[in-house]
């Protein structure tokens, strides 16, 4: 199943949308936020929403059916940068992704 066609880019608009509705965008923003970064290999600058943790100054993404999705790859091996937005404000990381013995995808970004 391709989780990059226009459903996609339509339930992750919805969600980017709940995260500034007046009722429920408090809660949204709690366990979502947006990340942005550059394709290592297009060059072009992607935003996505994603599910997030945060303890300090490390944000973990864990990613949901990783093998359908690709914009995790781009920070295998070395990592690279990466905006999250927290609290309103955009920050910058460093991100590095680590896949486990069971095949579940965290990335973990380092503000």
């Amino acid at each position: 199943m391709d989780f990059s066609g226009p459903l996609a880019r339509g339930v992750n608009r919805c969600i980017v949308g709940l995260r500034g509705a007046p009722l429920v965008g408090k809660l949204v923003r709690k366990g979502i936020t947006v990340v942005s970064y550059t394709g290592r290999r297009s060059g072009r600058t992607f935003t996505t929403p994603v599910g997030y943790r945060r303890k300090g100054d490390v944000v973990e993404i864990r990613v949901m059916m990783p093998d359908a999705k690709t914009w995790w790859r781009n920070f295998t091996g070395e990592g690279g940068p990466l905006t999250v937005e927290l609290d309103g404000v955009q920050r910058t990381g460093h991100a590095t992704s680590h896949r486990d013995g069971e095949g579940r995808v965290t990335v973990r970004v380092r503000l």
